[in-house]
């Protein structure tokens, strides 16, 4: 199960365990059963402060828990937790044998002090690198409080299980027997949505901060670079961002970051806050801008109601996934219309699939989709596809795909869920109908710029314009990123870009 150097990485970390712990497995004679006790039994063997006890009672076979020494309950995985969730399966079991986690002690206590029963449901897939923050977020928080319960659920593993439920996407949490949410969530999201005066307490902090020099909004690559950039000026430099890291932490392969071989979003995303961090940049996450307005100072108004002020602005609040707009999408989401194939693609295993799109997102979609699913059909709006030929060249490789282009989807149908799609043939007008359980989208980005209208000047794709400094249409304000007109959406594009703007900003302060 565990190869030599795993078996020697997990040795080391379990050399940090401060007390003993239980691995408590309810089995059954499936083969998946068998694969978990072998798991569990290498781990029990690499340390004496961990032991193996197969006698556990749970409903969800194969099962277990991790749990400290003398007690029965902890963190349940009704999982085999390897591939993105490996992570999650060490850090669970250090967190419980006493070893301290990385969260601000302000979080800890806030876990602590939540009063009530709360009961976690997390569905997941291995192959999902969004869900390894929502199972360590409420792995912790049942670790650090006996009120909360977690049970980590493996969707492939427990089929029955999710189609019961109607679940097409992951990851999903459940809270005491309801939906809770559905994505990536932090540690501090769920508590913002568990403490119901968090949002209040933390907007009365975020009102007494003093005036930044540059306040940069938006946490994604062209943030991080300009922080970086504005904080080794030596000003006083903010981020405020919703979640750190923006599009990327939803980019699986990264294969054209130049000195980078080879990478994952969510790791270049954790490099870039570890460099932001290591200067001295206030990081304010879980904020959403509302508007922007300019007096004296440039202020940012926030939906939690705080208001940020600084003397100059960089707006880098990147793109989102651009929807089809058609009857269906919104009804189904999570039901089978996802944006994730990564994420979301074990869920439809041996199911008939369409993506929308035929750009490179598009296609490699339906190349990652064509091994996991029965049939992949890839549609496409123009009179050919768009991606590199190398994609497409793979793409017209693979025995279970079929391509439709000159094709404009006009509805997703479904009752409860999706099952099926309507598309009109552009050169004949005729409308035709494909059965199938879930529909990719995967048609462009959109940039976050709803609520700057009236306020900067935008193009008509709503992207921001700015000169050759990043300088936007109004004086101090200025923009980077995937959400201005530069050309060519590119992680290394947006990090120039933001360093860029960030030395406008700094030029613009000095001559002030």
């Amino acid at each position: 199960m565990l190869d030599d150097t795993l078996k020697t990485q997990l040795q080391t970390y379990l050399g940090m365990l401060r007390q003993p712990i239980r691995l408590i497995a309810t089995l059954d004679n499936s083969a998946n059963a068998t694969e978990m006790r072998g798991l569990l039994e290498q781990i029990a063997s690499l340390s004496d402060k961990v032991s193996f006890d197969a006698s556990g009672e749970d409903a969800r076979k194969p099962s277990f828990v991790i749990a400290r020494e003398g007690e029965t309950e902890g963190v349940r995985f009704a999982a085999i937790p390897m591939g993105h969730e490996f992570t999650s399966l060490v850090l669970a079991l250090l967190w419980t044998g006493g070893h301290p986690p990385k969260v601000e002690p302000e979080v800890i206590e806030q876990i602590k002090a939540l009063d009530g029963d709360f009961s976690f449901e997390v569905y997941m897939s291995l192959s999902c690198h969004n869900c390894p923050d929502v199972v360590q977020a409420t792995a912790l928080m049942a670790i650090l409080n006996p009120k909360v319960k977690t049970t980590v659920i493996d969707g492939a593993l427990f089929q029955d299980e999710v189609n019961g439920r109607n679940i097409m996407a992951v990851p999903t949490t459940y809270l005491n027997g309801e939906p809770f949410g559905s994505g990536r969530m932090t540690v501090e999201e769920f508590l913002a949505k568990l403490d119901t005066g968090a949002v209040a307490r933390e907007a009365a902090k975020l009102d007494k901060k003093a005036p930044f020099d540059v306040l940069i909004v938006g946490g994604g690559p062209a943030g991080a670079s300009a922080a970086i950039y504005a904080a080794r000026k030596g000003i006083r430099t903010g981020i405020v961002a919703e979640r750190f890291g923006g599009q990327v932490m939803d980019t699986l392969g990264i294969e054209n970051f130049v000195s980078v071989k080879e990478t994952e979003g969510p790791k270049l995303v954790a490099a870039l806050e570890e460099h932001v961090r290591s200067y001295d940049v206030d990081i304010i996450n879980l904020q959403r801008a509302e508007s922007l307005k300019r007096d004296e100072l440039i202020e940012i108004k926030l939906e939690s109601g705080a208001t940020l002020k600084s003397k100059t602005v960089i707006i880098a609040t990147g793109a989102r996934w651009k929807e089809l707009n058609v009857p269906g999408e919104r009804e189904y989401r999570g039901k089978g219309v996802a944006y994730c194939p990564h994420c979301d693609g074990p869920l439809f295993k041996g199911k008939n699939v369409a993506v929308i799109g035929g750009g490179n997102s598009g296609v490699e979609a339906a190349i990652d989709l064509a091994g996991i699913v029965g049939h992949v059909t890839l549609i496409e709006y123009d009179t050919k596809l768009r991606a590199d030929a190398v994609l497409q060249n793979k793409l017209f490789s693979l025995p279970n795909v079929t391509v439709v282009i000159n094709a404009q989807t006009t509805e997703v149908t479904g009752a409860d869920k999706v099952n099926g799609l309507i598309y009109k043939d552009r050169a004949t007008g005729l409308d035709h109908k494909l059965e199938l359980e879930g529909v990719f989208v995967q048609i462009g980005l959109l940039p976050n710029t709803d609520w700057l209208k009236g306020t900067v000047e935008l193009s008509k794709f709503g992207e921001i314009k700015v000169d050759s400094h990043g300088q936007t249409s109004l004086p101090g304000v200025f923009a980077a990123g995937d959400v201005t007109t530069v050309p060519y959406k590119q992680i290394i594009i947006a990090m120039g870009e933001g360093s860029k703007a960030s030395l406008g900003a700094f030029d613009y302060l000095i001559r002030q």
